[in-house]
Protein backbone atom coordinates (compact mmCIF):
# COMPACT_ATOMS: atom_id res chain seq x y z
CA UNK A 1 0.00 0.00 0.00
CA UNK A 2 1.48 3.43 -0.61
CA UNK A 3 0.01 7.22 0.21
CA UNK A 4 -0.77 9.96 -2.19
CA UNK A 5 2.99 11.26 -1.59
CA UNK A 6 4.94 7.92 -3.34
CA UNK A 7 5.51 6.57 0.07
CA UNK A 8 4.91 3.48 1.66
CA UNK A 9 2.39 2.41 4.14
CA UNK A 10 3.25 -0.48 6.14
CA UNK A 11 0.52 -3.36 6.45
CA UNK A 12 -1.71 -4.29 9.36
CA UNK A 13 0.70 -6.29 12.02
CA UNK A 14 3.36 -5.23 10.12
CA UNK A 15 6.40 -3.27 11.75
CA UNK A 16 8.12 -0.53 9.18
CA UNK A 17 11.73 -1.58 8.65
CA UNK A 18 12.95 2.52 9.47
CA UNK A 19 11.13 2.51 13.09
CA UNK A 20 13.59 1.57 15.69
CA UNK A 21 12.12 -1.72 17.53
CA UNK A 22 11.25 -0.99 21.16
CA UNK A 23 13.88 -1.70 24.05
CA UNK A 24 13.62 -4.75 25.42
CA UNK A 25 12.46 -5.02 29.20
CA UNK A 26 15.60 -7.08 30.27
CA UNK A 27 17.49 -5.25 28.30
CA UNK A 28 16.40 -1.87 29.98
CA UNK A 29 16.83 -3.85 33.37
CA UNK A 30 20.41 -4.93 32.87
CA UNK A 31 23.24 -2.78 34.53
CA UNK A 32 25.76 -0.93 32.31
CA UNK A 33 29.15 -2.68 32.43
CA UNK A 34 31.76 -0.07 34.01
CA UNK A 35 35.52 -0.72 33.56
CA UNK A 36 36.78 -1.86 30.52
CA UNK A 37 35.86 -5.41 29.02
CA UNK A 38 39.46 -7.31 29.09
CA UNK A 39 41.24 -5.85 32.54
CA UNK A 40 44.49 -7.72 31.36
CA UNK A 41 45.08 -5.17 28.99
CA UNK A 42 46.15 -2.67 30.67
CA UNK A 43 48.30 -5.21 32.52
CA UNK A 44 50.05 -6.29 29.75
CA UNK A 45 50.83 -3.04 28.18
CA UNK A 46 52.39 -1.77 31.94
CA UNK A 47 54.54 -4.36 31.53
CA UNK A 48 55.33 -4.68 28.00
CA UNK A 49 58.52 -5.65 28.37
CA UNK A 50 58.80 -7.58 31.01
CA UNK A 51 56.80 -10.17 29.15
CA UNK A 52 58.02 -9.77 25.89
CA UNK A 53 61.55 -11.31 27.47
CA UNK A 54 60.50 -13.25 29.54
CA UNK A 55 61.12 -16.81 29.02
CA UNK A 56 58.37 -18.66 30.30
CA UNK A 57 55.62 -17.98 32.92
CA UNK A 58 57.27 -17.74 36.08
CA UNK A 59 59.83 -15.20 35.39
CA UNK A 60 56.72 -12.89 34.87
CA UNK A 61 54.98 -14.07 38.34
CA UNK A 62 58.30 -13.03 39.88
CA UNK A 63 58.28 -10.03 38.06
CA UNK A 64 55.29 -9.14 38.75
CA UNK A 65 55.29 -9.65 42.47
CA UNK A 66 58.73 -7.73 42.68
CA UNK A 67 56.40 -4.93 41.39
CA UNK A 68 54.13 -5.36 44.05
CA UNK A 69 51.48 -7.61 42.46
CA UNK A 70 49.54 -9.85 44.88
CA UNK A 71 47.18 -12.57 45.04
CA UNK A 72 44.24 -9.99 45.75
CA UNK A 73 45.73 -7.90 42.89
CA UNK A 74 45.41 -10.97 40.83
CA UNK A 75 41.72 -11.03 41.53
CA UNK A 76 40.90 -7.67 40.75
CA UNK A 77 41.88 -9.02 37.04
CA UNK A 78 39.97 -12.15 37.47
CA UNK A 79 43.02 -14.46 38.12
CA UNK A 80 43.00 -17.12 41.64
CA UNK A 81 46.50 -15.73 41.70
CA UNK A 82 49.65 -14.27 40.72
CA UNK A 83 50.49 -17.77 38.71
CA UNK A 84 47.47 -18.32 37.11
CA UNK A 85 47.82 -14.07 35.63
CA UNK A 86 51.33 -14.67 34.97
CA UNK A 87 50.52 -17.35 32.90
CA UNK A 88 47.67 -15.57 31.07
CA UNK A 89 50.52 -12.87 30.51
CA UNK A 90 52.70 -15.50 28.91
CA UNK A 91 50.58 -16.69 26.10
CA UNK A 92 49.21 -13.57 25.15
CA UNK A 93 52.21 -11.06 24.57
CA UNK A 94 53.99 -12.16 21.75
CA UNK A 95 57.91 -12.95 22.50
CA UNK A 96 60.68 -10.45 21.60
CA UNK A 97 62.84 -10.67 18.84
CA UNK A 98 64.95 -13.79 18.91
CA UNK A 99 68.30 -11.79 18.00
CA UNK A 100 67.11 -9.55 21.86
CA UNK A 101 68.43 -12.87 23.52
CA UNK A 102 71.66 -14.64 22.60
CA UNK A 103 70.71 -18.18 21.65
CA UNK A 104 74.51 -19.32 23.68
CA UNK A 105 72.19 -18.08 27.01
CA UNK A 106 71.16 -21.56 28.48
CA UNK A 107 74.45 -23.23 27.90
CA UNK A 108 75.98 -20.29 30.06
CA UNK A 109 73.98 -20.76 32.40
CA UNK A 110 74.91 -24.43 33.20
CA UNK A 111 78.38 -24.66 34.73
CA UNK A 112 80.85 -27.70 33.77
CA UNK A 113 82.74 -29.81 35.96
CA UNK A 114 85.57 -27.62 35.85
CA UNK A 115 84.01 -24.35 36.74
CA UNK A 116 82.59 -26.52 39.67
CA UNK A 117 85.79 -27.67 41.15
CA UNK A 118 86.80 -23.87 40.37
CA UNK A 119 84.83 -22.45 42.65
CA UNK A 120 85.02 -25.23 45.21
CA UNK A 121 88.65 -24.69 45.59
CA UNK A 122 87.81 -20.82 45.68
CA UNK A 123 85.74 -21.29 48.15
CA UNK A 124 88.51 -23.62 50.53
CA UNK A 125 90.98 -21.25 49.73
CA UNK A 126 90.55 -18.90 52.69
CA UNK A 127 90.65 -21.91 54.98
CA UNK A 128 94.29 -22.59 53.57
CA UNK A 129 95.24 -18.96 53.94
CA UNK A 130 94.21 -18.55 57.34
CA UNK A 131 96.31 -21.63 58.09
CA UNK A 132 99.27 -20.56 56.37
CA UNK A 133 98.88 -17.11 58.41
CA UNK A 134 98.62 -18.88 61.68
CA UNK A 135 101.60 -21.04 60.83
CA UNK A 136 103.75 -17.91 59.72
CA UNK A 137 102.83 -16.29 62.71
CA UNK A 138 103.67 -18.61 64.81
CA UNK A 139 107.64 -19.24 63.21
CA UNK A 140 107.91 -15.47 64.36
CA UNK A 141 107.42 -15.23 67.47
CA UNK A 142 111.03 -14.50 68.77
CA UNK A 143 111.26 -12.15 66.26
CA UNK A 144 110.70 -8.13 66.61
CA UNK A 145 107.79 -6.59 66.86
CA UNK A 146 107.69 -5.09 63.46
CA UNK A 147 108.39 -8.34 61.86
CA UNK A 148 105.51 -9.97 63.78
CA UNK A 149 103.41 -7.22 62.73
CA UNK A 150 104.45 -7.15 59.05
CA UNK A 151 103.56 -10.60 58.99
CA UNK A 152 100.27 -10.54 60.47
CA UNK A 153 99.42 -7.77 58.56
CA UNK A 154 100.24 -9.81 54.80
CA UNK A 155 98.16 -12.42 56.53
CA UNK A 156 95.44 -10.16 57.20
CA UNK A 157 95.25 -9.01 53.77
CA UNK A 158 95.80 -12.11 51.65
CA UNK A 159 92.91 -13.44 53.52
CA UNK A 160 90.46 -10.80 52.66
CA UNK A 161 91.55 -11.13 49.35
CA UNK A 162 90.63 -15.21 49.94
CA UNK A 163 87.58 -14.19 50.69
CA UNK A 164 86.63 -11.87 48.19
CA UNK A 165 87.55 -14.55 45.55
CA UNK A 166 85.37 -17.07 47.21
CA UNK A 167 82.19 -14.57 47.54
CA UNK A 168 82.44 -13.59 44.13
CA UNK A 169 81.69 -16.91 42.55
CA UNK A 170 79.18 -19.76 42.69
CA UNK A 171 76.07 -19.44 45.05
CA UNK A 172 77.29 -16.39 46.85
CA UNK A 173 78.17 -14.39 44.23
CA UNK A 174 75.72 -11.30 44.06
CA UNK A 175 73.52 -11.18 40.66
CA UNK A 176 70.77 -8.53 42.30
CA UNK A 177 73.77 -5.42 42.36
CA UNK A 178 76.61 -4.96 44.42
CA UNK A 179 74.85 -3.77 47.22
CA UNK A 180 75.59 -1.27 50.41
CA UNK A 181 79.14 -0.12 50.43
CA UNK A 182 79.37 0.00 53.71
CA UNK A 183 78.39 -3.92 54.44
CA UNK A 184 82.25 -4.37 53.74
CA UNK A 185 83.02 -1.95 56.98
CA UNK A 186 80.84 -4.09 58.90
CA UNK A 187 81.63 -7.28 58.08
CA UNK A 188 85.66 -6.70 58.56
CA UNK A 189 84.78 -5.26 62.47
CA UNK A 190 82.62 -8.15 63.14
CA UNK A 191 85.43 -10.21 61.46
CA UNK A 192 88.12 -8.70 63.39
CA UNK A 193 86.17 -8.56 66.81
CA UNK A 194 86.20 -11.88 66.52
CA UNK A 195 89.39 -12.52 66.36
CA UNK A 196 90.96 -9.25 68.81
CA UNK A 197 87.69 -7.99 70.51
CA UNK A 198 87.65 -10.41 73.36
CA UNK A 199 91.22 -9.71 74.38
CA UNK A 200 90.82 -5.63 73.51
CA UNK A 201 87.77 -5.86 76.54
CA UNK A 202 89.60 -7.98 78.55
CA UNK A 203 92.19 -4.88 78.66
CA UNK A 204 89.82 -2.11 78.85
CA UNK A 205 87.88 -3.63 81.76
CA UNK A 206 91.82 -4.45 83.42
CA UNK A 207 92.44 -0.59 83.19
CA UNK A 208 94.16 -0.70 79.61
CA UNK A 209 95.20 -1.13 77.37
CA UNK A 210 99.10 -0.24 77.61
CA UNK A 211 99.85 0.03 73.77
CA UNK A 212 103.92 0.09 74.58
CA UNK A 213 103.67 -3.45 76.53
CA UNK A 214 100.78 -5.32 75.97
CA UNK A 215 100.89 -7.85 72.66
CA UNK A 216 97.11 -8.22 70.97
CA UNK A 217 96.36 -11.85 71.64
CA UNK A 218 94.16 -12.97 68.56
CA UNK A 219 91.79 -16.46 68.36
CA UNK A 220 92.82 -18.39 66.50
CA UNK A 221 91.09 -21.39 66.81
CA UNK A 222 87.65 -19.47 66.13
CA UNK A 223 89.10 -17.46 63.07
CA UNK A 224 90.57 -20.68 61.11
CA UNK A 225 86.90 -22.29 61.78
CA UNK A 226 85.38 -19.05 60.42
CA UNK A 227 87.44 -19.32 57.00
CA UNK A 228 87.04 -22.79 56.82
CA UNK A 229 82.80 -22.64 57.27
CA UNK A 230 83.03 -20.27 53.77
CA UNK A 231 82.76 -24.20 52.11
CA UNK A 232 79.91 -24.77 54.10
CA UNK A 233 77.67 -21.61 53.17
CA UNK A 234 78.23 -21.84 49.72
CA UNK A 235 77.05 -25.24 49.62
CA UNK A 236 73.76 -24.32 52.02
CA UNK A 237 73.42 -21.46 50.05
CA UNK A 238 73.06 -23.68 46.74
CA UNK A 239 70.45 -26.01 48.50
CA UNK A 240 68.58 -23.17 49.71
CA UNK A 241 68.27 -21.80 46.03
CA UNK A 242 67.81 -25.18 44.03
CA UNK A 243 65.08 -26.58 46.02
CA UNK A 244 63.34 -22.76 46.27
CA UNK A 245 63.20 -22.46 42.58
CA UNK A 246 61.25 -25.76 42.41
CA UNK A 247 58.91 -24.59 44.97
CA UNK A 248 58.42 -21.57 42.64
CA UNK A 249 57.51 -23.81 39.95
CA UNK A 250 55.16 -26.13 41.79
CA UNK A 251 53.59 -23.58 43.86
CA UNK A 252 50.20 -22.26 42.96
CA UNK A 253 50.30 -19.10 44.78
CA UNK A 254 52.26 -16.89 46.85
CA UNK A 255 50.61 -18.21 50.13
CA UNK A 256 51.31 -22.06 49.14
CA UNK A 257 55.34 -20.68 48.33
CA UNK A 258 55.50 -18.94 51.18
CA UNK A 259 54.45 -21.99 53.31
CA UNK A 260 56.65 -24.14 51.27
CA UNK A 261 59.94 -21.48 51.47
CA UNK A 262 60.00 -21.18 55.14
CA UNK A 263 61.00 -24.88 56.26
CA UNK A 264 63.62 -24.54 53.27
CA UNK A 265 65.10 -21.41 55.22
CA UNK A 266 65.42 -22.58 58.61
CA UNK A 267 66.70 -26.09 57.66
CA UNK A 268 69.26 -24.19 55.48
CA UNK A 269 70.26 -22.16 58.49
CA UNK A 270 70.61 -24.77 61.05
CA UNK A 271 72.40 -27.13 58.41
CA UNK A 272 74.53 -24.48 58.20
CA UNK A 273 75.02 -24.07 62.08
CA UNK A 274 75.52 -27.91 62.56
CA UNK A 275 78.68 -27.65 60.15
CA UNK A 276 80.32 -24.32 61.60
CA UNK A 277 79.55 -26.10 65.39
CA UNK A 278 81.74 -29.35 63.96
CA UNK A 279 84.53 -26.86 62.13
CA UNK A 280 84.23 -24.85 65.49
CA UNK A 281 85.09 -28.33 67.60
CA UNK A 282 87.41 -29.38 65.05
CA UNK A 283 89.56 -26.45 65.17
CA UNK A 284 89.55 -26.03 69.59
CA UNK A 285 90.62 -29.37 69.33
CA UNK A 286 93.61 -28.77 66.91
CA UNK A 287 94.36 -25.46 68.29
CA UNK A 288 92.93 -25.03 71.66
CA UNK A 289 90.95 -22.94 73.25
CA UNK A 290 90.31 -20.17 75.87
CA UNK A 291 87.06 -18.59 76.77
CA UNK A 292 84.08 -21.08 76.79
CA UNK A 293 81.81 -19.08 75.38
CA UNK A 294 84.18 -18.10 72.36
CA UNK A 295 82.55 -21.20 70.22
CA UNK A 296 79.17 -19.72 70.57
CA UNK A 297 80.03 -15.76 69.35
CA UNK A 298 81.90 -17.60 66.71
CA UNK A 299 79.28 -19.45 65.72
CA UNK A 300 76.67 -16.77 66.22
CA UNK A 301 79.10 -14.37 63.54
CA UNK A 302 79.17 -17.40 61.12
CA UNK A 303 74.95 -17.53 60.89
CA UNK A 304 74.76 -13.71 61.08
CA UNK A 305 77.35 -13.85 57.70
CA UNK A 306 75.24 -16.49 56.20
CA UNK A 307 71.64 -15.05 56.45
CA UNK A 308 73.06 -11.56 55.75
CA UNK A 309 75.22 -13.13 52.40
CA UNK A 310 71.79 -15.17 51.60
CA UNK A 311 69.68 -12.45 51.91
CA UNK A 312 72.02 -9.92 49.61
CA UNK A 313 72.18 -13.11 46.93
CA UNK A 314 68.22 -13.19 46.59
CA UNK A 315 67.89 -9.42 46.54
CA UNK A 316 67.73 -7.99 49.93
CA UNK A 317 71.44 -6.31 50.39
CA UNK A 318 69.98 -2.90 52.17
CA UNK A 319 68.65 -5.63 55.05
CA UNK A 320 71.74 -7.50 55.26
CA UNK A 321 73.82 -4.67 55.23
CA UNK A 322 71.43 -3.56 58.70
CA UNK A 323 71.98 -6.99 60.11
CA UNK A 324 75.58 -6.54 60.20
CA UNK A 325 75.60 -2.89 61.10
CA UNK A 326 73.47 -3.59 64.45
CA UNK A 327 75.40 -6.60 65.32
CA UNK A 328 78.83 -4.08 64.78
CA UNK A 329 76.96 -0.94 66.75
CA UNK A 330 76.14 -3.28 69.52
CA UNK A 331 80.01 -4.55 70.12
CA UNK A 332 81.51 -0.96 69.63
CA UNK A 333 78.50 -0.10 72.30
CA UNK A 334 80.31 -2.47 74.80
CA UNK A 335 83.53 -1.06 74.32
CA UNK A 336 82.62 2.53 74.47
CA UNK A 337 80.38 1.58 77.67
CA UNK A 338 83.92 0.61 79.34
CA UNK A 339 85.68 3.49 78.42
CA UNK A 340 82.70 6.42 79.53
CA UNK A 341 82.79 5.11 82.92
CA UNK A 342 85.64 5.79 83.48
CA UNK A 343 84.86 9.59 83.32
CA UNK A 344 83.99 10.96 86.88
CA UNK A 345 80.37 10.33 87.67
CA UNK A 346 80.04 8.20 84.81
CA UNK A 347 80.88 4.04 86.15
CA UNK A 348 77.72 2.66 86.66
CA UNK A 349 77.95 2.83 82.54
CA UNK A 350 80.09 -0.25 82.78
CA UNK A 351 78.41 -1.76 85.18
CA UNK A 352 76.57 -3.94 82.09
CA UNK A 353 79.60 -5.03 80.39
CA UNK A 354 81.27 -5.94 83.81
CA UNK A 355 78.87 -8.00 84.96
CA UNK A 356 78.56 -10.07 81.43
CA UNK A 357 81.61 -10.90 81.12
CA UNK A 358 82.39 -11.69 84.88
CA UNK A 359 79.70 -14.72 84.15
CA UNK A 360 80.27 -15.94 80.65
CA UNK A 361 83.43 -14.67 79.75
CA UNK A 362 84.09 -11.37 77.21
CA UNK A 363 83.15 -13.61 74.34
CA UNK A 364 79.47 -13.22 75.87
CA UNK A 365 79.66 -9.94 74.35
CA UNK A 366 79.96 -10.89 70.42
CA UNK A 367 77.31 -14.01 71.11
CA UNK A 368 74.67 -11.41 72.00
CA UNK A 369 75.30 -8.79 69.64
CA UNK A 370 75.91 -11.76 66.84
CA UNK A 371 72.78 -14.13 68.12
CA UNK A 372 70.57 -10.99 68.00
CA UNK A 373 71.17 -9.64 65.03
CA UNK A 374 70.84 -12.79 63.46
CA UNK A 375 67.55 -13.35 64.70
CA UNK A 376 66.47 -10.05 63.78
CA UNK A 377 67.75 -11.58 60.21
CA UNK A 378 66.33 -14.46 59.77
CA UNK A 379 62.74 -13.41 61.00
CA UNK A 380 63.05 -11.08 58.28
CA UNK A 381 64.10 -14.00 56.19
CA UNK A 382 61.07 -15.75 56.59
CA UNK A 383 59.15 -13.14 55.12
CA UNK A 384 61.59 -11.73 52.43
CA UNK A 385 62.79 -14.75 50.86
CA UNK A 386 59.00 -16.32 50.67
CA UNK A 387 58.56 -14.52 47.21
CA UNK A 388 58.61 -15.17 44.16
CA UNK A 389 61.06 -12.49 43.30
CA UNK A 390 63.63 -13.64 46.07
CA UNK A 391 64.06 -17.00 43.84
CA UNK A 392 64.38 -15.40 40.55
CA UNK A 393 67.88 -15.49 38.93
CA UNK A 394 67.07 -12.03 37.77
CA UNK A 395 63.59 -10.03 38.68
CA UNK A 396 62.70 -6.99 37.00
CA UNK A 397 62.22 -4.22 39.54
CA UNK A 398 64.24 -3.73 42.36
CA UNK A 399 62.99 -6.02 44.58
CA UNK A 400 63.96 -4.69 48.05
CA UNK A 401 61.69 -1.74 47.64
CA UNK A 402 58.80 -3.97 47.64
CA UNK A 403 59.24 -6.32 49.50
CA UNK A 404 58.40 -6.45 53.66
Amino acid sequence: MTTPEGGATAAPGEVRADRPAPPRKDAAARPLRRGPADPVRTLMHHHQELCARAVDALEIAAGLEAHGVTDRTAARFRHRDVFSLAEELYARVPRAAPDAAPAAAPQATAPDRRSRTVCGALQLLPGAVCVAAVAALASVTTATPAVRTAVGASGFVLLGLAVRLGVRSGPLRLRHGTGPRTAGLWVCWTAGYAVYGDWLLGQLLAGGPDLSHAAPRAAVAPAVALAFGLAPAAGCAHWFTVRGRRVLAASRGLEELAARVRPLLLAATLLFLAALAALLLGAEAVLGGGDVSAPVAAAALGVLLFLARLLAVHGFPEAAAAGLASAAALEALALALVLISRLPGLPPLGVPVEALTTAAGPAAVPAVACTAAALGLLVHGLRALTGACAHWPAPSGPAEAHRP
